[in-house]
């Protein structure tokens, strides 16, 4: 039997993508490399946003039109989990679904989906509608919790690029209004220590030189054992307990005034933890944070800041900010726009407010225009370009190991292009370091890299004169 997994959405989804797919290699199956030769479709739905959620249901159409009779069609992760039966009237074609909580139980989904008519009739199915007036379907279905909570480490598999992510937690407690994520994934869940360890082990010895600490709320790990200060114990035991094989340990999605003076302490004391930190704050004025129902003491986002940059003063800063959320006023957004030329982030990410059915923010007053949320969006690029532009200025005659991603060309030369990352930017979202002339390192290596040019979002390095680097099997390799 043969499995075809389409992965949409965040790397969280990736990491229960990778659940599932070792699931089914150690149940015999294998991984077809196009869907016509599949006898399995599954695609981990993300159910985030409506253009993500409209995303999904095109793949999974896709699927659905180019079916034959033996092949089964499932619709798992957040979309599933959240509107089960949208899906199921808009893919009428879908045979199973199954929820972000039961990613580990897809074995049980396919014998259910299978079942001959006696088991069919024994099973549980979901019987699906809603008060909009979508038809109820009945599908087999695993939305529910785990009658038995998996608290072993997520199999995963080999590591052939060097970096893996490693999810800690599930679910949000954060009140935020624009949100849909705790309505489907529910309240944080924190996955067990040693669990967590386990899993990180396993990936290093599977190749992996970078791990990225990924949750809908990084910093809240532990809260809900009670241990609000658990993270910097779980930073400091993955420093300690993997080998030397591990370089980077890089932390994504934290809270603003979750980051405590315990957690600064050890990333600062950890080699293998990178001074990089991504807090998206979502805006930078207190009225605008107040309607989002997040944060709104913009000086406790100041002094986190300065503790930060005072610890680790090579450490680079990311965040992700909302503009036109309702009521933003052009006040509002200036004061936005102040507050991102005073602290200047090394990397800013920004998004349009989009309205999900469900938020409270959906139903707020004073909408804003759709060109208006268009052209704040480039006056917030336009200011934090430069500032980016000169954070990475400061790196020029700096070495700096870079993780090889890739090979490229050099647009309209077809000279040759080392594609990497430094320890400044996280794999998917920030930028690259373009090594031009450069050809011949494996995928997955750490090489030191002369940084000798800066751009607005990448840099640009040359190797060392004389530089040889070990391939996986070990052979002494000579960079060309």
């Amino acid at each position: 039997m043969k499995y075809h997994l389409i992965t949409m959405g965040c790397p969280k989804n990736r990491v229960d993508s990778d659940g599932i797919e070792m699931l089914l290699r150690q149940a015999d199956y294998r991984e077809a490399g196009a869907p016509g030769d599949a006898d399995i479709l599954i695609v981990n739905t993300c159910g985030f946003l409506e253009s993500a959620k409209e995303e999904s249901i095109d793949v999974l159409n896709g699927l659905a039109r180019h079916k034959r009779k033996h092949q089964l069609l499932i619709a798992a992760g957040c979309l599933a989990q959240r509107n089960g039966a949208e899906v199921l009237a808009r893919v009428p074609k879908v045979d199973g679904l199954l929820g972000t909580r039961r990613w580990m139980d897809v074995l049980e989904l396919l014998d259910q989906v299978r079942g001959g008519k006696e088991q069919r009739r024994l099973q549980r199915y979901a019987l699906l509608g809603d008060s909009q007036g979508t038809p109820a379907i009945r599908v087999p279905a695993l939305l529910d919790d785990p009658s038995i909570a998996f608290d072993a480490a997520t199999p995963r598999p080999p590591v052939p690029a060097g970096s893996a992510y490693l999810k800690i937690s599930d679910g949000c407690n954060a009140p935020c209004a624009f949100c849909t994520i705790p309505s489907f994934k529910g309240k944080l869940r924190s996955r067990p220590m040693d669990a967590i360890v386990d899993e990180a082990q396993a990936l290093v010895g599977a190749g992996a030189k970078e791990l990225v600490i990924v949750a809908q709320d990084t910093t809240d790990y532990g809260n809900d054992w009670g241990e609000p200060n658990s993270l910097a114990q779980l930073l400091s035991a993955l420093a300690s307990r993997t080998d030397e094989r591990l370089k980077w340990i890089r932390l994504m999605y934290a809270y603003p005034g979750h980051v405590t003076d315990e957690l600064i302490e050890v990333m600062a004391r950890e080699a293998k933890i990178v001074p990089y930190l991504d807090m998206p704050l979502q805006h930078g004025d207190p009225g605008t944070l107040r309607r989002m129902r997040r944060p709104s003491r913009v000086e406790m986002v100041y002094e986190h800041m300065a503790k930060l940059r005072t610890a680790m003063p090579e450490i680079a800063l990311r965040t992700t900010f909302i503009v036109g959320y309702p009521g933003e006023t052009e006040k509002e957004f200036e004061g936005l726009l102040d507050f991102v030329k005073a602290i200047e982030f090394d990397k800013v990410g920004a998004f349009t407010f989009s309205p999900e059915p469900g938020t409270p923010s959906a139903e707020l007053p004073d909408q804003i225009a759709d060109e208006v949320k268009q052209e704040r969006y480039e006056r917030l690029m336009e200011v934090q370009q430069p500032i980016s532009l000169r954070k990475n200025q400061l790196q020029v005659g700096k070495i700096l190991d870079v993780l090889v991603e890739g090979e490229g060309e050099v647009e309209g030369s077809g000279e040759p292009l080392l594609l990497g990352r430094s320890y400044r930017d996280a794999p998917e979202i920030d930028g690259l370091v373009l090594l031009p002339g450069v050809k011949g390192a494996p995928i997955g290596t750490m090489i030191p890299v002369h940084i000798n040019g800066a751009m607005e979002y990448d840099l640009v390095g040359e190797l060392l004169v004389g530089e040889t680097i070990k391939s996986r099997k070990g052979e002494e390799i000579r960079l060309v």
